[in-house]
């Protein structure tokens, strides 16, 4: 059993998309960020860090409870429990290379596209523009990958294809204003098109469906989100 930290956000979407493409048994327990229960301290002990996703699997390494947070290494780790998704031993070194692409270059950017776009204070040209443009540039750089490829790492479906789909299915956010966001990367449209298109993906989306989230974004929801962004409490 995986007990899956969860909020209705790109990350959190990836590993809802492994596990159901993999039937691995799971119960989602909710984790309501715009209320700050990431912030819980009870939460805190399974990721330090204060983010979703995160799983405990009830049946670790040794029998033994194990505890893993951050999106791409619980994509891993449960790509290796199960030995499926992670291509062929030939594409690891790949596999490897676009998954810290995506964690570290894809995904961020794409966030920090979102934020500035949507949540900052008006009048940050400068931020704006940033991470737009480099949201824009790591689109481009797996539009070239795509070109002449079915998926994006060797022959097969695997979490790198996993790990991309829960953030270019918010490309509408992060390309703002865009009436087809995915139009100037057709190599990107045409992949995520196929990928989209799989059952799992439609198991994914009513993943939580039933859980009710915060949706105010009041001066709660702003502090629990960026909490930095505020003087501390006493």
């Amino acid at each position: 059993m995986i007990r899956f930290y969860y909020h209705p956000t790109p990350n959190p979407a990836k590993i809802s998309l492994f596990l159901e493409e993999t039937g691995l048994d799971y119960e989602v327990v909710p984790v309501d960020t715009s209320k700050g229960q990431q912030h819980d301290p009870a939460f805190r002990k399974i990721n330090p860090n204060g983010k979703v996703p995160a799983i405990v699997d009830l049946d670790g390494p040794g029998g033994q409870p194990a505890t893993v947070f951050d999106s791409t290494a619980i994509l891993i780790y449960l790509a290796e429990k199960v030995g499926r998704l992670l291509g062929q031993p030939q594409d690891r070194p790949q596999l490897l290379s676009w998954l810290l692409f995506l964690a570290s270059g894809l995904g961020p950017f794409s966030g920090q596209a979102v934020h500035f776009q949507y949540a900052a204070p008006a009048g940050l040209d400068y931020a704006v523009n940033r991470y737009r443009r480099e949201a824009e540039r790591h689109y481009q750089v797996l539009d070239n990958h795509l070109a002449g490829r079915e998926f994006i790492v060797g022959n097969e479906y695997t979490i790198a294809d996993i790990s991309a789909w829960g953030w270019l299915d918010r490309a509408s956010r992060v390309m703002k204003g865009a009436e087809d966001p995915l139009a100037p990367y057709p190599n990107i449209k045409r992949w995520f098109q196929a990928i989209d298109a799989r059952p799992a993906v439609a198991r994914a989306r009513r993943v939580g469906a039933d859980i009710e989230f915060k949706k105010v974004n009041d001066e709660e929801t702003q502090r629990a989100l960026f909490p930095s962004n505020f003087p501390p409490v006493p």
